[in-house]
């Protein structure tokens, strides 16, 4: 990922809105310190529609034998 200082992304908008569209996302920098990320629309959809680790795990194609049986002889005895 390239980058780009501000003050040349500002000049160059259009440019750097193209070639993010293109798949080539840039990283804008201010001061020498990386402030932000141009890429387009359609890669920041992708990324922000990413599953929780919870919806992964229940997408998972397990089945009951894939996983150990509980050894429940382990298991802390309390008092209820």
């Amino acid at each position: 990922m390239r980058e780009i200082q501000l003050r040349d992304a500002k000049a160059n908008l259009s440019a750097v809105v193209d070639e993010a569209i293109d798949g080539k996302p840039a990283v804008i920098t201010r001061h020498g310190k990386k402030q932000a990320v141009v890429l387009s629309y359609e890669e920041w959809r992708r990324l922000s529609q990413v599953p929780s680790f919870g919806r992964l795990l229940m997408a998972a194609p397990a089945r009951a034998g894939d996983l150990p049986a509980r050894n429940r002889s382990k298991l802390r005895k309390t008092d209820f």
